[in-house]
């Protein structure tokens, strides 16, 4: 961490060095945030604990005590962020802006280590916008105002990646279409979760979609994704090795809706989830078939219908409700193995509500939530990809936030 600030500290004269270069702007952003949270049980959360998505199944002891059933909670300040927006000289008949953006977090053990959110060029004409670079995933898009880091996950698509992204306005009308590729959130496989299955593919996942914009307080739209990854490039069959040639290849559908008006705001989105764990979903696939010449496997995804709604009213003082469900509907074909790659495919449904209070002044929030959560758990079906016998496990999550913005 002091390793971290140093280098922070080291680079502002430089910044002030640059900023003098002709046509250039820069702007610094961010805030100083600190999480206070308890769990009545574990959990699978991510950034040690943080990041929160959904209650762990009971794991039972050899008396039949559930290990998991244990409180945990702590204080965490290191998804503290820094951002740097810029502009500078035109290209030809298009503005040229930037964005870098980090904090200390992340999907691995280090959070002393300084890692990308964002950093991207964009090339802005007046109808269209070209960006290049790492920012928000197409589908993550609207997403809902609470105060827990996930910001909606594992109901709402987050991820940020790297990508090419186009869009193009036509009076209330905007069509985004993107090619991305994977970087910090990832498909899992065979070799776990890896950029590889993306590298190997060599086709990037591919988003298009349109949003409509009736009036300035509403936007309503919806998109289309598809993902095509490359599993295994060698097969092993009785010790000996084999060259295969495999693929899974599934699309996911999302619509959305929002409003914003001056003291309240409402949003919504509802998707049709293939094999998209790397957004933070429940999702992933299994093995349909698998050949036994040389073990070449194919694959069939699993389906998720995800949906959520928010709702919050106030702005000085802000209440919020937060309601988010999936099912999962398995698997457009038989499994022949309970090997299976993703986000919690043993459950058959999720549900979770937070509410939340927070007071906003101009440069600080303070706020709390409350989350309940309920995992249905079973016993993957190979027939149907469904989850059957289910059983529940509930979570209670109480956050304290504190946020100073700069």
């Amino acid at each position: 961490m002091k390793r971290a600030i140093l280098l922070l500290v080291c680079i502002f004269p430089f910044v002030s060095v640059f900023s003098q270069k002709k046509d250039f702007t820069y702007n610094f952003y961010g805030f100083v945030r600190g999480d206070l949270f308890y769990n009545s049980r574990a959990n699978v959360a991510p950034v040690d604990g943080n990041f929160y998505m959904y209650p762990l199944d009971r794991d039972l002891d050899a008396n039949g005590k559930d290990i998991n059933a244990v409180p945990n909670g702590t204080f965490y300040s290191f998804t503290t962020r820094l951002g740097l927006d810029m502009t500078g000289p035109a290209l030809g008949s298009a503005r040229t802006s930037a964005k870098i953006e980090t904090d200390f977090g992340g999907f691995t053990p280090s959070t002393t280590m300084l890692r990308i959110r964002q950093a991207y060029v964009a090339l802005d004409w007046d109808k269209t916008q070209l960006l290049i670079g790492q920012t928000w995933h197409p589908l993550s898009g609207i997403m809902p105002d609470i105060l827990n880091l996930s910001t909606g996950a594992p109901f709402n698509p987050f991820n940020r990646s790297p990508m090419l992204r186009l869009q193009y306005a036509a009076g209330k009308v905007k069509f985004t279409a993107a090619t991305v590729w994977q970087l910090q959130y990832l498909s899992s496989g065979p070799a776990g979760a890896t950029e590889d299955y993306i590298k190997n593919s060599g086709i990037p996942e591919i988003y298009a979609g349109l949003d409509y914009a009736p009036s300035a307080a509403w936007v309503l739209g919806g998109g289309a994704y598809m993902i095509s990854l490359k599993p295994r490039t060698v097969s092993i069959m009785e010790n000996a090795r084999y060259k295969v040639n495999e693929r899974m290849t599934a699309l996911s559908a999302e619509v959305h809706a929002k409003y914003t008006a001056r003291n309240y705001t409402f949003a919504a989105k509802t998707i049709l989830a293939s094999a998209i764990d790397n957004t933070a979903l429940l999702s992933g696939y299994g093995i349909s078939s698998i050949n036994s010449a040389d073990g070449r496997q194919e694959y069939t995804p699993f389906r998720h219908s995800t949906s959520w709604v928010n709702l919050t009213v106030g702005q000085k003082w802000k209440g919020g409700i937060y309601a988010g469900y999936t099912q999962s509907l398995g698997t457009d074909k038989p499994l022949v193995t309970g090997v299976v790659y993703g986000k919690g495919l043993d459950i058959d449904r999720l549900f979770m509500v937070n509410p939340s209070f927070s007071y906003n002044l101009p440069h600080w929030k303070l706020g709390v939530e409350y989350s309940l959560s309920n995992a249905r758990y079973g016993t993957l079906e190979l027939s149907s990809g469904k989850v059957k016998d289910t059983h529940g496990i509930t979570n209670h999550r109480i956050l304290g936030l504190m946020v100073y913005f700069f």
